[in-house]
């Protein structure tokens, strides 16, 4: 007698629970909800993880029949408009259609030692020693340093290559680069903590204008190299990890974006 194979399952709720635990959520104090944004399907066996909860991932998570989307940004945040119209009736619709949950982690994946983006960027690039500069914009800035020195040329291609995105360079050419502190996404202005640290540069993803003022009057190498690049491998990481620990199907979807 033969017996169909089922796919490995983790409820909905018992994956909330463990996200909420194993990302310490309670610890933040954020600009959106973390945790389970949209309910679907009380049984998951298949997840879709993304940078961002656009339509475009919605629309990739149906085809591959997905339970839930795991996103570092989600819906609901401070100061959007309240009501469910156009855009984001569209994106909640689609999910409500489709009974997809959403789960949404933003500051706490950016702190996370393990799967976080800033433990991952610091993985991705090679920096020796990397660690939270502790007790400032919480928790989520980091330094540490290379390996050997490299010239601004030679630190930029590895940005480049790793993060497939030419990043932008304030400071002088000639200066090596050692040390280093970093925070990805739109953390810019933490480059002030940066340059009190003495480290040779600061990595974010986003720029402002007065970001080369403060850049070039302190001596401190900005690279923007860009937000949804510095923050891919958090969410891949973390999807990649709970495929493992409930062995449940996994697909990181990359929606191109060049900010």
């Amino acid at each position: 007698m033969s017996t169909s194979y089922q796919k490995p399952v983790v409820s909905r709720q018992a994956l909330a629970s463990y996200l909420e635990t194993f990302l310490n959520v309670n610890a933040f104090k954020d600009y959106a909800p973390n945790g389970l944004q949209v309910e679907g399907k009380p049984n998951i066996r298949t997840i879709v993880t993304g940078v961002t909860a656009c339509q475009a991932l919605i629309d990739a998570a149906v085809k591959v029949n997905a339970d839930a989307i795991l996103v570092h940004h989600g819906f609901f945040w401070k100061n959007e408009p309240e009501v469910i119209t156009g855009m984001k009736y569209r994106r909640i619709k689609a999910l409500i259609d489709n009974d997809m949950s959403l789960f949404g982690y933003h500051l706490p994946l950016d702190a996370h030692h393990g799967v976080g983006n800033n433990a991952q960027l610091a993985q991705q690039l090679g920096i020796i020693s990397p660690r939270v500069y502790e007790h400032v914009a919480q928790d989520l800035l980091w330094h540490g340093h290379l390996e050997h020195p490299l010239t601004v040329a030679e630190f930029s291609e590895l940005l480049c290559r790793v993060l497939n995105r030419k990043p932008l360079h304030i400071g002088d050419e000639t200066k090596m680069i050692s040390t280093l502190a970093w925070c990805t996404g739109g953390a810019q202005d933490y480059i002030d903590y940066a340059a009190q640290m003495g480290v040779d540069a600061f990595i974010s993803g986003e720029v402002s204008e007065r970001t080369f003022h403060t850049a070039t009057e302190q001596g401190i190498h900005y690279f923007a190299a860009g937000h949804h690049a510095t923050e891919r491998f958090g969410i891949q990481a973390l999807g990649e990890h709970l495929a493992e620990k409930y062995n449940i199907e996994h697909h990181f979807i990359d929606i191109v974006n060049p900010v």
